[in-house]
C-alpha cells in the first residue's frame, strides 16, 4: 500500500509541475509580449520554470523509475490540460480586423 501510494503522489506531483511549466509559459508568452523586454521575460522564466520542474522530478523520482514515469505521465497530462483551459480564454482574432492594422 505504501508504493501504491507513492506512486500516485508521484503522478499527482508530475500534474502540478506540468501546471507550474505550461501555465507559467502562457503567463509569460501574454507578459513578455507586452513588455519593454521581452528576452528577459522569456529567458527567466525559461531558467525558472526549468529548473522547478527538473528540482521536481529529481526529487519524486529518488532512484525509482516508476516514480520518474508516473511524474512524466503527471506533467503530459497538465499540459493537455492547460493547452484545453487556455484555449478557451483565448478569444479568436478575426481576420478582418487584422488587415484593418497592418503596417
Amino acid at each position: 500500500m505504501n508504493e501504491t501510494l507513492s506512486l500516485v503522489l508521484a503522478s499527482l506531483t508530475g500534474v502540478a509541475l506540468g501546471a507550474i511549466f505550461f501555465g507559467g509559459l502562457w503567463w509569460t508568452v501574454r507578459k513578455g509580449v507586452a513588455s519593454r523586454c521581452p528576452a528577459l521575460w522569456f529567458f527567466g522564466s525559461m531558467v525558472l520554470r526549468t529548473s522547478i520542474v527538473l528540482a521536481g522530478f529529481y526529487l519524486v523520482a529518488r532512484d525509482r523509475w516508476e516514480r520518474m514515469l508516473l511524474c512524466f505521465l503527471g506533467f503530459l497530462i497538465a499540459r493537455i490540460v492547460v493547452m484545453r483551459f487556455t484555449r478557451v480564454m483565448e478569444k479568436p482574432v478575426c481576420m478582418e480586423q487584422e488587415v484593418g492594422h497592418a503596417p
